[in-house]
């Protein structure tokens, strides 16, 4: 087992030494090798340099999926700098905040998102300096290309050692304001190598991503992999649930990540002749539905279920070596302490569902807190286990069973009801896409249950005819009251429902079940 007493930025170097013209990125505008993306970002380091940019400075990326941004955060690792990747969809003052938080003095911006950022550039407080990938919106911010061209003064590479910061990544802000975690060097590469030991990753692996590379998946779970395997990283613009398996046959993937709703999205497009022409072997992902196996047959690949999050990294892996349990993501594997707690902080019996609690047995594999929130980091390690916030069960053989988000349960009329549970079913209807469940307030002090529901294309379902649906197959206490017809949800980047956009409108635009007869339009787009 390596020990990853080292940066990023070493692996890099050792990977370009032994293996320079093997290719190590590829994305639909090209493909670039070892040897390639270590002397490029040698460039862009020195352009970083010029611009001022030293070793534990934090440096703002507002990139979509493009070689920049790799390029970007090899070259700020070289430096002994931390990259700081946006949510592209921020904006406004959630933008402002998240520039600020982190105390950025230089901005790498897209022009595509150059509107977003000039309606709040004004009034940014630490931002000095702005580097533009693409045409020029403004005469007074560098050029990408001007930046690789900054040599004229020679970089300093220091050393840097394994526990210094290498990534700040903001959480996915679906029940809020984003944090930013600070991820060491040896959490992107130690967590690599859970990546490769939990799914069985080979060497002549391509491992394809068409998820943002500001998230954990793409960078620490397919870039740091591939470079570890000295294979291939094969990285999408976005998710395209029309293009999916083109970009899987163009980019020669053999190993692809997918999301829950995206797989219901892949799952229910008509059949197709082409449906097993790909390369790919296995899929990774969060969570596996009933027809997993249906999945699998038809497109000719298997499925894992995993655990992992933005703050401890992948920690659960479905065991290679064993059957697949119906409903578990696996078993710890890394150095990992975990246990289930109760809403009292006392452990869970087997079998009760609890929130997982994690702590580590070697350096530098947890994050080390959130930037500039103190109280959050304290209230997140509290009694020296990190709290990740999650409902699990675990049977009698240690394998563990997700439930959903400690903030994801709905409490109606003396019940927990389980938000993940009712949307499952709900996604089992024929007509139904998908479906996000969350509490909205009831008259009798407590919450009722409201089902967001997008239809498949071309489907006819009234929201009576699914509360019937699941009144034959729930219990009654679990069954919506109020089920809002919606065109899309609301989603992050990362494809992750932002429930608490559908909790703030509330139940006004809903049909309810207790009153019937009043009148429901579904709501459309503009």
């Amino acid at each position: 087992m390596r020990t990853f007493t080292h940066s990023l930025a070493d692996e890099l170097r050792c990977a370009a030494a032994q293996a320079p013209g093997r290719p190590f990125i590829r994305m639909r505008a090209g493909e670039w090798t070892y040897g390639e993306i270590d002397r490029q970002s040698d460039q862009v380091a020195a352009g970083l340099y010029a611009q001022g940019v030293r070793q534990g400075h934090n440096v703002s990326l507002m990139l979509p999926n493009c070689i920049e941004f790799a390029l970007t955060w090899f070259a700020l690792a070289k430096l002994g700098a931390v990259c700081a990747p946006l949510n592209t969809s921020f904006r406004g003052q959630t933008l402002a905040h998240a520039i600020d938080l982190v105390e950025s003095r230089l901005l790498i911006v897209h022009a595509g998102f150059w509107p977003q950022l000039a309606e709040v550039r004004g009034g940014l407080v630490t931002v000095q300096k702005l580097v533009i990938v693409g045409d020029a919106c403004d005469p007074s911010a560098l050029s990408w290309s001007q930046l690789q061209r900054q040599q004229d003064v020679a970089p300093e590479f220091p050393s840097c050692a394994f526990s210094s910061l290498c990534l700040l990544l903001y959480t996915s802000g679906t029940t809020g304001r984003s944090k930013a975690a600070m991820i060491s060097h040896r959490f992107v590469l130690r967590h690599a190598q859970g990546v490769i030991d939990g799914l069985g990753l080979r060497p002549d692996d391509v491992l394809y991503c068409p998820y943002p590379m500001f998230h954990l998946d793409a960078a620490v779970m397919t870039i740091a992999p591939a470079l570890l395997l000295r294979g291939v990283a094969a990285i999408g613009e976005r998710f395209s649930v029309s293009r999916y398996w083109d970009e899987v046959r163009a980019l020669q993937a053999t190993v692809f990540d997918f999301m829950g709703v995206t797989l219901t999205m892949l799952w229910k497009q008509p059949p197709s002749p082409t449906d097993r022409d790909h390369r790919a072997r296995l899929g990774w992902g969060v969570p596996l539905p009933e027809w997993a196996q249906e999945f699998e047959a038809r497109f000719g690949c298997r499925l894992v279920e995993l655990y992992g999050s933005t703050e401890v990294g992948g920690i659960i892996y479905t065991p290679q070596d064993a059957p697949r349990r119906k409903g578990s993501c696996g078993k710890p594997l890394g150095p990992w302490e975990i246990r289930l707690l109760d809403e009292q902080g006392f452990e869970a019996p087997a079998g009760t569902p609890g929130e997982l609690v994690v702590r580590s047995t070697e350096p530098s594999v947890l994050m080390d807190g959130y930037w500039g929130r103190p109280q959050a980091t304290l209230e997140a390690f509290r009694n020296q286990w990190f709290h990740t916030g999650d409902v699990l069960t675990q049977d009698a053989d240690g394998w563990l069973y997700f439930v959903g988000r400690r903030k994801d349960f709905v409490r109606r009329r003396g019940e927990n009801i389980s938000a993940a549970e009712v949307e499952m079913e709900i996604e089992l209807h024929p007509e139904v896409l998908e479906c996000a469940v969350v509490g909205v307030p009831s008259e009798l002090t407590e919450e009722e249950v409201m089902a967001c529901v997008v239809l498949r294309d071309g489907g006819t379902l009234s929201p009576a005819a699914l509360a019937d649906w699941c009144a034959g197959r729930m219990a009654a206490f679990m069954v919506p009251r109020y089920i809002r017809m919606l065109p899309a949800l609301p989603r992050t980047p990362t494809d992750k429902v932002e429930k608490f956009r559908l909790r703030e409108q509330g139940a006004a635009l809903a049909w309810d079940r207790e009153n019937p007869s009043m009148p429901h339009h579904p709501e459309r787009t503009s």
